[in-house]
């Protein structure tokens, strides 16, 4: 399931955060959830630039609060088309408590988290404000 601690845009990231990608700028990329909608979903941190993003109905919104992923008992495994491996990281579930995963995915310039949501058989990540269906993806899974 992954250790999370609560944390904002504004407060120094948790020590031991879990590095997961890089955004166009060459920023570092960290894993993040939030609750919104009653679902708990995947987020993208990037401290440098004080930002954190998270997905919901075709559209990338910028957040505040979250909860930041720490450890670094974690690796990525290749996948897509929805589907996960049995020790898949999972932030929660959606409204109709189905599980929601973390995964990633090289995107334009960068390295993206998003969200892997079985039943939609695809991740899907925020990119520029819109969110990207994307068939082939990485799952993080703890080791």
């Amino acid at each position: 399931m992954g250790e999370w601690v609560h944390s904002s845009v504004n407060s120094p990231l948790p020590p031991n955060a879990f590095l997961a990608g890089r955004d166009s700028d060459g920023s570092d990329m960290y894993v993040g959830r939030i609750v919104y909608e009653g679902e708990i979903v995947p987020a993208k941190l990037i401290p440098r630039r004080r930002e954190a993003y998270m997905t919901w109905e075709g559209v990338e919104y910028l957040i505040q609060r979250f909860e930041v992923l720490v450890g670094q008992d974690y690796d990525w495994i290749a996948s897509g088309d929805g589907l996960v491996p049995h020790n898949a990281i999972s932030t929660g579930r959606d409204s109709r408590g189905q599980p929601i995963y973390v995964g990633r995915a090289v995107y334009k310039d960068t390295v993206t988290v998003g969200k892997v949501q079985p039943l939609r058989g695809c991740l899907l990540l925020g990119y520029n404000g819109d969110e990207i269906d994307i068939q082939a993806y990485e799952v993080l899974v703890s080791t």
